[in-house]
């Protein structure tokens, strides 16, 4: 009775999360879900239901991510693909190399740089809850993250249409620079409708809504990379703690994404078992609205005053792989004479 009572107190908190996150998009409902998770567990004791609140962070956030699938339809994925891929794999490489090296310059843990890295060359808070789980990040790790994006999503609608405007840039490539390097899908269109109610139409708009689609599918490789490092790097402790023998404990099986799978099939589903059915929708709706319910939980787990003191070298990280992608993004572009 308490699991389900913690489920429900994650469900309510996410409920005006997601209220709040359709009246200020900018902002989101996982970040209102987060902060009103931390408030309220600094007001009211909800330590008797953690159960159920560690269950919807950690289960309840995986099966979200196969939900996601169902809004992506692979063959408009490729017919932008042939388009945007060589500037994804650019961006998505400058990312986590970016958030590497700063991790090691700033001492921060590798799972907060990997959570930024993903962030910010993916898809914001859905590659993070997909990469969590993976690499087995702690809760303080994933908001410390989720604030970080939030905070250059909100940077990015603002920035990033007056330097479109200052660089020229048409309306095609304004697209593709919202779409590769604006980090999460709600601040991609709050970027694209800046700029087409600055020219007068909705070009930009929908090339970058498409490409970040497309970005979105980066999360399948991404997590299989990511568990076999994890798997690999669990080997090698297991070895050096307790010997050879002790090896075959690390199962591939706990650490491989199979939920990354369930994206994939629901994905396939979506594109070749009646496309374009309202169905779909609402199951891609459903999957972000467990989103937020996840980071409710997360939110719920997490201690403000330490997240406070902790939270100025991630932002650095952030700023470093925001602004890194934004240039390499530019210049893939202008070598490749899209601009």
């Amino acid at each position: 009775m308490k699991k389900l009572t913690g489920i429900v107190i994650c469900f309510i908190i996410a409920v005006v999360a997601w209220l709040l996150g359709m009246k200020f998009p900018v902002v989101g409902g996982p970040v209102f879900g987060i902060l009103i998770g931390m408030v309220t567990a600094k007001l009211v004791d909800v330590s008797s239901f953690r159960e159920g609140i560690v269950l919807t962070a950690k289960k309840l956030l995986q099966f979200s991510i196969i939900l996601l699938g169902f809004e992506m339809n692979l063959m408009s994925v490729l017919r932008v693909g042939s388009k945007s891929l060589l500037v994804m794999i650019f961006t998505l490489g400058t990312a986590f190399g970016v958030a590497y090296i700063a991790s090691k310059t700033l001492k921060i843990d590798k799972n907060s740089a990997i959570l930024v890295g993903a962030g910010t060359s993916i898809c914001g808070g859905s590659a993070i809850a997909a990469a969590a789980p993976i690499i087995r990040a702690k809760d303080e790790e994933v908001v410390k993250s989720i604030s970080v994006i939030f905070l250059f999503n909100i940077a990015a609608v603002f920035i990033f249409p007056a330097l479109g405007k200052i660089m020229h840039l048409s309306d095609v490539g304004f697209g593709m620079w919202a779409g590769t390097a604006v980090n999460d899908t709600s601040s991609v269109v709050a970027t694209g409708s800046a700029w087409s109610q600055m020219v007068g139409n909705d070009v930009a708009l929908k090339f970058a809504t498409i490409v970040k689609l497309t970005r979105t599918l980066m999360i399948i490789p991404v997590s299989f990379i990511l568990a076999a490092i994890t798997g690999r790097e669990m080997k090698a402790k297991a070895e050096s703690q307790s010997g050879e023998c002790e090896v075959s404990k690390v199962k591939i099986s706990k650490i491989f994404p199979w939920f990354v799978i369930g994206f994939l099939l629901a994905a396939c589903i979506c594109t070749f078992f009646m496309p374009g059915a309202k169905a779909y929708g609402y199951l891609g709706r459903s999957g972000k609205f467990i989103i937020v319910m996840a980071m409710s939980a997360i939110g719920l787990n997490t201690d403000v005053i330490e997240l406070v003191k902790k939270g100025k070298k991630p932002i650095v990280l952030g700023l470093c792989c925001w602004i890194a992608v934004a240039s390499v993004s530019i210049l893939v572009q202008y070598f490749m004479k899209m601009l």
